[in-house]
């Protein structure tokens, strides 16, 4: 048996794996990011846990074609790699987008009114 935090972390994870690519996704329509910078702000809105987990995914939507890359080196600092969204990766988020509004309204409906 599962600790209610057990419990909550596993569905969490769960939740944030289906998600998180249109998450990537949707930063990168605003603005080019470099990695650790993503990481930063998924972490920080409670989308990821780790950057461990996000550089797999970065990679996996390059492959893709949901992301470009370039490097850029700061005056001062090591060389970053930015990620920008493709015309895939934007069609792949104007996507998601309803079909997400459309889930989340049911599941929203049948936790509050079982």
């Amino acid at each position: 048996m599962h600790s209610m935090d057990e419990l909550g972390d596993r569905i969490a994870t769960n939740l944030r794996k289906g998600v998180l690519e249109f998450c990537v996704l949707a930063l990168l329509a605003e603005q080019e990011m470099y990695g650790l910078e993503l990481a930063d702000t998924l972490v920080q809105r409670g989308l990821t846990a780790s950057e461990g987990s996000l550089y797999p995914l970065l990679a996996r939507m390059r492959h893709a074609d949901l992301v470009t890359t370039r490097w850029d080196t700061p005056d001062r600092g090591r060389p970053r790699r930015y990620y920008a969204i493709t015309t895939t990766g934007r069609e792949h988020l104007a996507t998601f987008g309803p079909i997400w509004r459309t889930i989340r309204a049911g599941v929203d409906d049948l936790v509050e009114h079982p």
